[in-house]
């Protein structure tokens, strides 16, 4: 594994509200960034999402779970930890991410189920959405 991607999964796994600012260090100016809930462009406005993180949940942790590496970018798997309402939660997902040429992100788009993640755990709406996945499964013989 590559120096840059090792220095962004540590940073990932270690990640407190103090440390937040070394986006800038990691994140070309420029860099776009895309999940289910935002699309930004610079490393200011990732810089608030990841505070913002802070404010909306406990405890948030990322666990990067597997790693594939190109010579221009590379993709993550990851569970996202966190306590909500004293409830332990973890939201499964991916990033793909593309390096500039002083390996810092450019490009870091996050794939994800906001439905099953998060929409089916929540009480009124998630018997909506399981009712729906069930609606829409394909049968089974």
């Amino acid at each position: 594994m590559s120096a840059r991607l090792d220095r962004l999964v540590a940073f990932y796994e270690t990640l407190t509200l103090e440390r937040v600012g070394q986006v800038h260090d990691l994140y070309a100016p420029g860099a776009w960034f895309k999940d289910p809930f935002n699309e930004v462009r610079g490393a200011e406005r990732i810089e608030r999402i990841f505070r913002h993180m802070f404010d909306q949940v406990e405890a948030p942790r990322f666990v990067v779970t597997a790693r594939i590496e190109a010579e221009a970018g590379a993709m993550l798997t990851w569970d996202f930890l966190f306590r909500s309402r004293g409830r332990e939660q973890c939201v499964r997902g991916a990033s793909h991410l593309r390096f500039d040429a002083q390996g810092r992100v450019e490009h870091h788009r996050d794939y994800w189920d906001a439905a099953e993640e998060l929409y089916e755990k929540l009480p009124v709406l998630g018997l909506l959405m399981r009712w729906l996945r069930r609606a829409l499964r394909t049968p089974q013989a």
